[in-house]
């Protein structure tokens, strides 16, 4: 099926010849879908936290941070781009339609916090934004002949009004980051961006650095990484043959998020705080959000240190009393269910098993209840290797034909908000290689076409999906408050944007 040039180009890309041969076999086969058991639900699977608890992993948290100990990084994906925030508004400027989101975009245009900008821009070509036809308006704001907003990734977009200026997502993290990816005065943010806006991010910090360092009395370690190209699937045709370009040659699109377990693995951190770009309020709503995520952190240190303990006292000495301590932890703390069988094991061989199991990567997940939000949700998985665990579960990963799974997919409670804080280390500080700990069955297989012909696209497990499914994993339930994304351009008229 591969050509002798194929193979070539894929070396000289950087893609792995048996990566991209397996891609194709998954475009074949379909990914299987896995065996949710139930959906997690407060009590069960996901933890409530009372007031004193979350008092107390704040405290927790705040003791073993403040002296720079730990090293923490924020990570937020914003590579992105802000198109689909638009899609009405491309409408109009090219096919003039209008619908209620167009109408509601142009009466309360005062409102947006690019509002100025726009304005400025209309106004250097002899343009008043008070009297242009809407038409004009929409060409200024979503092309680069004025701001450009419909080719810029989100990062870079103006979402909030201050007293002084409008900031951009990337200043609201910054700022959100100081409260806790706080490091003995040192605040690490790490962005992932694509090529083509790469020179802008770095621009924006540059000149916004000093401010945000002052007004705080801080010090700012802000990086920037790229999706590899390595990590690009191959595209084919709806036969599963390999779709091919112009020229004859293969196309390989970007893997979707779960591409960034690379660039999330090789940060120099024990603990990362991920959160999406756009989710992101001003400073009078961010108390919330930095409560519960200090909390959130402070739970995570007080199991990833109960689980560096019990690795030594496995080392030291194995007994029956420790494994049964271990059992109950597994249930209770992990939300990790042993085979079936497991009861009757030898002592070793339930060592060698809660080995294994502890010596991973840990995820605690934020969860807010379900309020109609499309994407995913927790849920108890069956695994491979016969143990029960806590999964965030998107809905293609579930057979809907089946009318038992469909069942348990829609008495979801909660959401996935993609608030996660993430230890990437072992207890001797070396970093795991994630990828050991994904589960490459979980990909998504999409539609998608490219110079008019239809082509099937693929996508690597999610990044917080099928790419951390071997990980040791917590729910705890966080106000919906703390839940804010900016899908469409109107969003931002929300009070919480305002």
């Amino acid at each position: 099926m591969l050509t002798s040039s194929d193979i070539l180009q894929i070396e000289e890309r950087g893609s792995d010849l048996f990566l991209t041969n397996q891609q194709i076999r998954y475009f074949i086969d379909g990914f299987p879908f896995l065996r949710l058991s139930k959906a997690a639900t407060t009590g069960d699977g996901i933890l409530r936290l009372s007031e004193a608890e979350v008092s107390n992993y704040i405290s927790g948290f705040e003791q073993a941070t403040q002296q720079g100990a730990l090293r923490l990084v924020k990570f937020v994906p914003a590579s992105g781009a802000a198109t689909r925030m638009f899609k009405s508004l491309f409408s109009f400027l090219e096919e003039g339609k209008t619908d209620k989101s167009v109408k509601e975009f142009f009466a309360e245009l005062p409102r947006f916090a690019f509002y100025q900008d726009l304005a400025a821009a209309l106004a250097n070509d002899g343009q008043d934004i008070g009297t242009a036809a809407p038409e004009t308006i929409a060409e200024y704001f979503l092309t680069d002949k004025g701001l450009g907003y419909g080719i810029l990734p989100k990062g870079l977009l103006r979402f909030h009004n201050y007293p002084d200026k409008a900031r951009t997502p990337i200043e609201e993290h910054m700022v959100e980051g100081v409260h806790y990816a706080n490091s003995g005065g040192s605040v690490q943010l790490h962005f992932t961006v694509s090529p083509e806006h790469l020179d802008k991010f770095e621009k924006l910090v540059v000149e916004k650095l000093p401010k945000y360092e002052s007004m705080y009395g801080v010090k700012f370690y802000i990086s920037f990484s790229e999706q590899k190209a390595s990590t690009d699937t191959i595209a084919v045709n709806p036969d599963n043959t390999p779709f091919r370009d112009h020229n004859g040659k293969l196309l390989f699109r970007p893997a979707g998020h779960g591409a960034l377990l690379e660039n999330l693995g090789s940060l120099d951190a024990d603990i990362v705080f991920t959160k999406n770009v756009d989710n992101i309020v001003p400073d009078r709503l961010k108390e919330t959000t930095i409560r519960y995520k200090k909390a959130l952190g402070g739970l995570l240190i007080s199991v990833r240190d109960r689980i560096f303990g019990y690795l030594s006292r496995l080392d030291e000495e194995v007994t029956p009393g420790l494994l049964a301590e271990l059992d109950s932890f597994f249930r209770d703390r992990l939300n990790v269910i042993p085979p079936a069988g497991f009861a009757h094991a030898g002592q070793d061989e339930k060592a060698a098993y809660f080995r294994k199991k502890l010596d991973r990567p840990l995820r605690v997940c934020g969860m807010v209840k379900n309020e109609g939000e499309p994407g995913g949700g927790p849920f108890w998985v069956n695994n491979a290797d016969g143990t029960s665990s806590l999964q965030i579960v998107e809905s293609a990963q579930v057979n809907l034909d089946d009318p038992a799974q469909k069942a348990v997919f829609q008495h979801a409670t909660h959401f996935n908000p993609v608030d996660l804080v993430c230890s990437i280390r072992d207890r001797n500080g070396r970093p795991y290689k994630l990828e050991s700990f994904r589960d490459p069955n979980t990909g998504f297989i999409s539609f998608k076409s490219k110079d008019g012909k239809e082509l099937k696209a693929q996508e690597l497990p999610g990044l917080w999906n099928g790419s951390m499914a071997d990980w040791n994993t917590i729910f705890a339930e966080v106000p919906l408050i703390t839940f804010n994304p900016v899908k469409t351009v109107n969003d931002l008229l929300r009070d919480q944007h305002q």
